[in-house]
């Protein structure tokens, strides 16, 4: 049985669950924390944060009507039991998966699901213009952010407090204080925090700033949940709920996991085969990054709240004093490593690719008008996998080629990413970016020549028809393609840039010689790689037949790294089979060769 059921009765949403007794919300807890251990670990996903938010969600809808009361999660990962109280407990066995249940919130589900709020700090902003909307429409709506201590240390969220504290609309903070992101919270907002659990705080930080203060609540205590929700909602103005929780709450193995609660677990094992094993390409950055932090006291890392899972675990034990976290602070982060440039030091920015996005205007203002060297460590670049459209990584190369100075490398495998790393951070020339994905990283692809600063990865050949120039670890899936082109009677050749951008002139220079030209990315195709390279073939006034293999327009679905490279012919077989087509349809394949 699927169904989420309190006692006989079975919860299709929120109005059958605010009619259940109180005495059986116990119970219903339980059980929801039960499917949660029970799915999170089979498909994946975010557990730690979701166990620790079961009964407020629990209080937050019996006390609110949503969707007409509007609920925003910040960060969405903890949305599971919303998502389940809401009617879809029914799909949560299809978790994290191609076409099923989102592990964030996605409008395209429910209507209950209003922001699809993946990335932090963002809630209180949605929150303000939610509810000045409201008032001017004379819509009768109440507001809710639901917003954790962790992304409370993202700027936005102070930005939206000034402006909601001074509106006096009455917005509510229902503040989740676990004292985590991954690890425990930074800064001095933090040491407030525990101030005001502990009852020892001489001054209110919210109330200096205009919010009504209700707490601290026990964060798993239904009942003092709902009392302090009630009291909220019967207030004029903003106010600030401040409850109490523990990650993890209800699962052993989660409450004593020191590193991070259980924030995310992997899916089970695959029972049709063994699971990739080797080091991931963060692993191997962490790695390399604890090695070249011993022979340079000058090389430093800044994180925003992401040691662990940046790899930068390593370098912080060997150099604790060198390792800055800024909490959820992406700008923050940049304009510190510009900072940290001028005074000497070789910063290395360690972030997905997506968060990247953020710190646009910081990169370009901040450290390429200065021409600092700051290193980006771009993990997750390209397809991510089932985290979804707003964790694929496929913008950082569009972005950062609009950044005057900017170098980009892409490795192709561990090698290169050690060798890449150590280049990108000894360059005192302007800020440099090393790029690379999630999953298992190839411990060597080999080359066989140059081509100026970029690796040959095929042998000699008499005359090869077709350049196939690959970025990163794409550089697999061309040597396959060009061993299958090879059997189909053409000539491949397949050069690894290794620099992205700027684009090699003598690979440039080389493209004239061959009858076709492609470039191979999984990003998205405006402004990525291809558009450079075919930039600089014009800006020489070769006729070069280029054409790009990438993403399409648009946001990519959740769906697995391999599986997502195979429907959009990223994979061997389809840049063999596209190329084949491309080779036919322009009549410049040989006879031999035609199908």
């Amino acid at each position: 049985m699927n169904d989420l059921r309190a006692g006989a009765a079975i919860l299709g949403g929120p109005d059958d669950l605010r009619a259940v007794e109180p005495e059986k919300l116990p119970a219903l807890a339980a059980e929801i924390r039960a499917r949660l251990v029970a799915e999170v670990t089979r498909r994946g996903g975010h557990l730690g944060p979701n166990l620790g938010v079961v009964e407020l969600t629990i209080a937050l809808h019996r006390c609110f009507e949503s969707p007409r009361d509007v609920i925003v999660w910040d960060t969405g990962h903890q949305c599971y039991v919303h998502k389940m109280l809401t009617g879809r407990a029914d799909l949560m066995s299809a978790l994290r998966t191609a076409g099923g249940l989102s592990g964030y919130p996605s409008r395209r589900e429910s209507p209950h699901d209003v922001v699809e709020n993946s990335h932090a700090s963002t809630s209180l902003s949605y929150a303000d213009g939610l509810a000045k909307g409201f008032a001017l429409s004379g819509a009768d709506r109440r507001v809710v952010a639901v917003v954790g201590d962790g992304a409370l240390t993202g700027g936005m969220c102070w930005e939206a407090l000034n402006n909601i504290g001074a509106s006096r609309r009455p917005v509510l903070v229902v503040l989740n204080d676990n004292g985590r992101c991954y690890a425990p919270t930074v800064g001095v907002l933090a040491h407030h925090l525990g101030e005001l659990r502990a009852g020892h705080a001489e001054a209110n930080l919210f109330e200096i700033m205009g919010f009504d203060y209700l707490g601290p609540v026990d964060g798993h205590d239904v009942a003092a949940l709902e009392q302090a929700l009630h009291t909220a909602r019967g207030r004029a103005g903003p106010v600030v709920v401040h409850c109490v929780t523990r990650k993890g709450c209800g699962y052993g193995p989660a409450e004593t996991d020191d590193a991070d609660c259980l924030h995310t677990v992997r899916a089970a094992a695959d029972p049709a085969g063994p699971a990739p094993s080797g080091p991931t390409w963060t692993s191997v950055f962490g790695q390399e990054m604890a090695r070249l932090g011993a022979g340079d006291r000058r090389v430093v890392a800044i994180t925003a709240a992401m040691l662990r899972p940046t790899g930068l675990l390593s370098f912080a034990q060997a150099f604790p004093d060198r390792v800055f976290d800024v909490g959820i602070a992406e700008q923050h982060a940049v304009t510190s490593a510009a900072g940290l440039a001028m005074a000497g030091m070789k910063p290395v920015v360690a972030v997905y690719s997506t968060f990247l996005n953020r710190a646009f205007d910081q990169l370009m203002m901040d450290v390429a008008l200065h021409r600092l060297p700051v290193t980006l460590a771009l993990d997750r670049a390209g397809i991510t996998g089932v985290d979804g459209p707003s964790h694929h990584g496929i913008w950082d190369v569009a972005m950062l080629g609009q950044i005057p100075g900017m170098r980009v490398a892409a490795p192709r495998d561990a090698v290169r990413l050690r060798e890449l790393l150590g280049e990108a951070i000894h360059d005192r020339r302007g800020p440099n970016a090393v790029r690379y994905p999630s999953g298992v990283a190839p411990q060597e692809i080999p080359a066989f020549g140059r081509i100026g600063s970029a690796d040959l990865l095929t042998g000699p050949q008499a005359g090869p028809e077709v350049l196939l120039v690959p970025v990163g670890p794409l550089a697999q899936a061309a040597v396959d393609a060009a061993a299958r082109l090879g059997r189909a009677g053409v000539s491949a050749a397949v050069a690894d840039p290794r620099w992205i951008l700027p684009v090699e002139p003598a690979l440039i220079l080389a493209a004239a010689g061959y009858r076709l030209v492609v470039t191979i990315e999984d990003n998205a195709a405006a402004g990525g790689f291809g558009d450079a390279f075919a930039r600089c073939v014009r800006t020489l006034g070769h006729a070069v037949p280029l054409r790009t293999l990438a993403l399409p327009d648009g946001f990519a679905a959740a769906c697995e790294r391999s599986e997502t490279h195979r429907r959009h012919g990223l994979d061997g077989p389809g840049i063999a089979g596209w190329v084949e087509a491309e080779l036919t349809r322009t009549g410049s394949i040989r006879s031999s060769t035609r199908r």
